[in-house]
């Protein structure tokens, strides 16, 4: 009788890898970019409405440039800068075409929200800010071709300043390092004085430019008030002299 034999069942064949795609990445790798791509969304967004980090948070600007009540030297500050319709000029030249001086204003990008809300403030309140001879200007490392859409656009009154190579911009303190530009408000009187120098929101920006030009209508008020008073004072000096005089002949 022939014995048969079982075969012996081969062995599986043995997994291979899946082969990558050229270029796949871990996954893991893909969310941590698209969480870092997401945070500096919301940092952009954060700069677009407010200027930074801080809001309506006022803020001295960066250290070496010119503090409240320092005075500069208005003939070699800052360098040469651009209007918006291409006109060459510098600060020096703004503020002895001004009355009384210069407001700048600096955003960091024509036509996002947070610019265009401080630029039509500064539109809106335009009557009020100037009524003391201040000349106000919007300041940023924009080009002409970028600032004369957003003054037409928003049908602003003033002339907004184009400063590429920041020079103006460092000089009051107002650059974001590597090429930003920090929002933020600085007026210089027709002597040079430093009247307001400092970071903040939209609405900071305009409030200091109100409370320097408050301060000034009350002095100005007060002035008038004390010249009428002297006007009348002296005008009664001069009847009363008028009167003794007329009596004087009188009598003689």
């Amino acid at each position: 009788m022939v014995e048969l034999r079982k075969r012996k069942t081969p062995p599986p064949a043995p997994v291979r890898p899946a082969k990558k795609k050229a270029g796949a990445k871990p996954a893991a790798s893909k969310v941590s970019k698209t969480k870092a791509a997401v945070a500096a969304k919301v940092e952009e967004a954060k700069e677009a409405v407010t200027g930074g980090t801080n809001g309506e948070t006022k803020a001295a600007p960066a250290a070496g440039a010119p503090s409240v009540d320092a005075t500069i030297d208005l003939s070699s500050f800052g360098g040469e800068i651009e209007t918006n319709d291409g006109t060459r000029t510098t600060l020096a030249k703004l503020v002895e075409e001004s009355k009384a001086g210069v407001v700048l204003f600096t955003y960091p990008r024509a036509s996002t929200p947070g610019c265009t809300k401080q630029a039509c403030l500064f539109r809106d309140g335009y009557d009020q800010l100037t009524g003391t001879g201040l000349s106000i200007f919007g300041l940023s490392s924009d080009s002409p071709k970028l600032n004369t859409t957003f003054k037409t656009k928003q049908n602003l009154p003033y002339t907004l300043l184009c400063d590429p190579s920041q020079t103006l911009i460092k000089a009051i303190g107002m650059h974001r390092a590597p090429k930003g530009t920090k929002r933020g408000v600085f007026v210089v009187d027709k002597a040079g004085k430093v009247l307001v120098a400092e970071e903040g929101g939209p609405q900071s920006t305009v409030d200091a430019v109100k409370k320097i030009v408050g301060s000034e209508s009350a002095t100005e008020a007060a002035a008038e008030a004390k010249e009428k008073e002297d006007t009348e004072v002296a005008k009664t000096a001069d009847e009363v002299a008028d009167t003794a005089e007329a009596l004087d002949g009188e009598n003689a």
